[in-house]
């Protein structure tokens, strides 16, 4: 993974991963897709880390597609790319995260706008700062948003709203986004806040958070037959498991559990 790209640091069962191209406001360019994807595959077998925490070093959180640096170095780069496996290789940098078993907040700010929104996208929940601007921009290179947004923009609002954000690429500031259901709270610090509320996750159980994150990922839009069968299945695992017990102790104690890490 290309240190100059992305940045991990685990402290407290917390991973923090930086975007780190500030002088590009963390466009998205060729190595930067490798880099962020690599740091999702860390992260997948990464033990111990009960949380993410996503944001952007300089500026802006990402500004998207560095059009410019794929124009000099050619299309056929990223062209050949929507033949691989899966079949839009792009869509492994945003649609990485809602595959990871734990929770990921990203702390947006500055220039969010088309792949750099669907990758905040991929996240389970979003502090943005006042600041931000966010924007489903790829119509205005005339294209289609195909970064995993089909998997994540219809769960946060209606289809005539995804249907007018689409078509016009219009820049949401952060209040509005928080209105229509696009980030989940505005803070002053959004850095800070997601830290924080992460650290918080990250004292609960990690089988039952992530048992949680699973639920809602595979139920959201699924039949009640399907729906309510996976909570009996995940609610069966968890019941006396070492770290629900642990949890219940931590409760009549109120001392701090002792989770075992999956």
């Amino acid at each position: 993974m290309s240190e100059e790209r992305v940045r991990i640091v685990v402290a407290d069962h917390v991973a923090v991963v930086t975007l780190a191209r500030p002088d590009k406001h963390n466009a998205l360019d060729e190595a930067m897709f490798e880099a962020i994807a690599a740091a999702i595959e860390r992260l997948a077998g990464e033990a111990g880390v009960r949380a993410v925490v996503l944001h952007g070093e300089g500026p802006s959180f990402c500004s998207g597609l560095d059009v410019a640096g794929a124009m000099s170095a050619g299309l056929e780069g990223l062209v050949k790319r929507l033949d691989d496996d899966p079949p839009n290789w792009f869509q492994r940098v945003t649609y990485g995260w809602v595959t990871l078993p734990m929770p990921v907040i990203a702390a947006v700010h500055g220039a969010c706008f088309g792949g750099g929104l669907q990758i905040a996208l991929g996240a389970d929940i979003r502090i943005a700062a006042p600041d931000a601007r966010l924007s489903v921009m790829e119509m205005k290179l005339g294209l289609i948003p195909d970064m995993g947004i089909t998997r994540t923009l219809p769960r946060l609002v209606r289809i005539d709203v995804a249907k007018e954000l689409t078509y016009t690429g219009r820049v949401l500031s952060a209040s509005e986004a928080a209105q229509l259901g696009i980030v989940t709270w505005v803070s002053g610090d959004p850095l800070t806040a997601a830290r924080a509320l992460a650290g918080e996750i990250a004292k609960r159980s990690p089988d039952a958070v992530r048992a949680a994150k699973r639920l809602f990922e595979k139920s959201w839009t699924a039949p009640p037959e399907q729906t309510l069968a996976l909570e009996a299945e995940l609610q069966r695992d968890l019941i006396g498991s070492p770290n629900q017990l642990a949890a219940v102790s931590a409760g009549f104690t109120q001392q701090p559990a002792e989770f075992e890490d999956p």
